[in-house]
């Protein structure tokens, strides 16, 4: 009998070691706990928004929970401009667009003379914007038309190479909001599926989504203009007519999410009253549902501009029915420990 006994003593303390007897040894119940309090926002400050976000997404991806969500119906959309990066002191894509005019005006010196053109050199925004912007889709028509899938994706791909956000100084792509990154991969982290739904071009925005959101393209909606195929020199090719076919903002934005998605989202982040419509199609009389404004309120590290009612980010009726809806407003300033990714 004496023999036995030290072996059975292993035996039970290797069980103990393996955890069958329901206990673990003090060092690794610490990790264990270290782990547990990883915080997966870190740049947000402890506060309602941050709360919302976490129990949201603990609620719907809990089984058992009366608020569960099965995984194919976990739909985030997220719009852009203002929401995953500034929109000020022009959209991204708006620069872009300028800067692209200014250099066909160096190929085509003739264009100088031209409404459009002239505007832009003189550096009048509001001729740009006058008659429902007709000067200003004049421009985006020109540098955005005309031209291959794959050139124009290109000409894209070069300039965020290069161009720099005129305060920051640092690349476009370098601008995005850090909180918003960390929402984005908590989400993915669950079992969302993210997309972007934004007014900007869905050919301008595939570009780089996936880089710097870790957003495929085809997980991108956008404003969409006509395309043509064809073979050129016996190669496949899309051309990009100068004809929209789907104004992604304001309304439109839910047609873009049922044409391009099929499914009515759980979650919505938007920033201004171009995403009122996209938060009202995702949490109105449905439930649960999330939906989450981004008030810039920080006018030292971002901007302070979305209550200004002829601001790009106009931030009016979406605010004031925020309230009334349950949606959560984000207050840049007070809410965010940390803007950008760059500064990290």
């Amino acid at each position: 009998m004496r023999s036995r006994l030290p072996y059975r003593a292993a035996l039970v303390a290797v069980a103990f070691a393996l955890g069958f007897y329901g206990s673990v040894p003090a060092p690794l119940t610490a990790r264990a706990q270290k782990v547990e309090k990883i915080d997966p926002l870190p740049s947000w400050n402890e506060g309602a928004a941050k709360t919302a976000i976490l129990d949201f997404v603990a609620r719907t991806t809990k089984e058992g929970s009366p608020d569960f969500v099965p995984a194919p119906e976990r739909i985030a959309v997220f719009d852009n401009d203002g929401t995953l990066w500034p929109e000020n002191p022009l959209p991204f894509e708006l620069a872009f667009t300028f800067d692209a005019a200014k250099a066909r005006v160096a190929k085509k010196p003739e264009l100088k003379d031209t409404p459009a053109y002239k505007a832009l050199a003189e550096g009048d925004i509001s001729a740009l914007a006058a008659d429902h912007h007709k000067l200003l889709m004049q421009l985006a028509l020109d540098t955005h038309a005309g031209m291959t899938t794959d050139e124009f994706h290109k000409s894209v791909a070069d300039w965020i190479a290069t161009a720099k956000h005129p305060r920051y100084k640092r690349l476009y792509a370098d601008c995005t909001f850090l909180p918003m990154q960390e929402a984005l991969k908590l989400l993915r982290a669950n079992g969302y599926k993210t997309f972007i739904v934004s007014g900007g071009t869905v050919e301008f925005m595939r570009v780089w989504a996936e880089k710097v959101y870790g957003i495929p393209p085809e997980q991108v909606v956008g404003t969409t203009f006509k395309t043509k195929y064809a073979l050129v020199d016996e190669k496949p090719a899309l051309t990009i007519l100068p004809e929209i076919a789907l104004i992604d903002d304001k309304a439109g934005k839910p047609v873009g999410i049922q044409q391009f998605i099929g499914r009515r989202p759980v979650m919505c982040f938007g920033n201004s009253d171009g995403d009122h419509e996209m938060l009202q199609w995702t949490t109105v009389g449905r439930k649960p549902s999330f939906g989450l404004i981004v008030h810039h309120t920080d006018g030292d590290r971002e901007y302070a501009y979305d209550a200004k009612p002829k601001s790009s980010g106009k931030l009016v009726e979406a605010l004031e029915a925020a309230p009334k809806r349950g949606w959560t407003v984000v207050d840049m300033k007070k809410d965010w420990k940390q803007v950008f990714t760059s500064e990290k």
